[in-house]
């Protein structure tokens, strides 16, 4: 299958696993509407192709993932709009159940970061570094889910120190508060994210994607009883695969098994 061709980010497929690459580095890789809205294209592709199993979003260039908003010209043209899957087609996107890795090559800031929290994974260059700048210029990161995703997802001090007070932090530091996952030499890391991607790959596509529904949709849910007893749609579906046959039939027989997706 061809891959579209986009201006602001390139679509490259990798037998199953896709890449998605913010192309702007000449602004360090901020968006605009244009791009906003390519990328929710990318990702909308992404969702409905069945040979595709794990997506790596990352960013053009050596010096930077994502800054955000590509704000000079915002300043020409007052122009905000977004698709409603959010800043980078991404942060409001709460149907994506295949998994999604971050490989953070450089400045990784305000919507940038956001992007980075709605991933599912995450691998940093030991050169990168992570900020949520907004308060500092009279704003809050409230367009991509920053404030809420921070709250569920590491210790509340760490999150408020991030958000607070708008301070860059280094890999390192964004990995000892589970910002990201893993943290590589610069040269390593598209190598370092592929590594990873290959390891979800060995698992079983319908697996990953049930197991994703069921840990994000249960965050909603009262009480540990209703979220265990609830249905979910990706878990019935992987259920009632042929891969669910195939796993144990695997094992028995001592050999790596054949996901099929199905």
């Amino acid at each position: 299958m061809a891959s579209p061709s986009f201006e602001h980010c390139r679509y490259e497929r990798h037998g199953r696993v896709l890449t998605i690459t913010i192309n702007r580095p000449q602004v360090l890789n901020a968006l605009n509407p244009a791009a906003h809205f390519e990328m929710a294209q990318a990702f909308d592709l992404y969702a409905a192709d069945p040979e595709l199993h794990v997506a790596i979003l990352t960013g053009s260039g050596d010096r930077a993932f994502c800054v955000g908003t590509d704000l000079k010209e915002l300043s020409r043209t007052g122009e905000h709009r977004k698709p409603p899957s959010g800043f980078g087609g991404i942060t409001t996107r709460f149907d994506l159940f295949k998994p999604v890795i971050a490989a953070v090559n450089g400045l990784c800031l305000g919507g940038g970061a956001e992007m980075v929290a709605a991933c599912d994974l995450a691998v940093s260059s030991d050169s990168a570094s992570f900020a949520l700048p907004e308060p500092l210029v009279g704003l809050a990161a409230l367009g991509g889910g920053a404030l809420q995703r921070l709250a569920r997802e590491m210790p509340m001090k760490d999150a408020m120190m991030l958000i607070l007070t708008g301070r860059r932090i280094d890999a390192q530091e964004a990995r000892r508060i589970s910002l990201i996952n893993e943290v590589v030499p610069h040269q390593e890391l598209m190598p370092a994210a592929f590594a990873l991607a290959e390891r979800v790959l060995a698992c079983a596509p319908l697996a990953v994607q049930a197991s994703k529904q069921v840990m994000l949709q249960s965050l909603d849910m009262p009480d540990l009883q209703t979220a265990m007893s609830a249905r979910y749609e990706a878990a019935e579906r992987m259920l009632a695969s042929q891969d669910a046959i195939e796993g144990p039939l695997a094992f028995a027989e001592k050999r790596k098994p054949v996901w099929t997706g199905r």
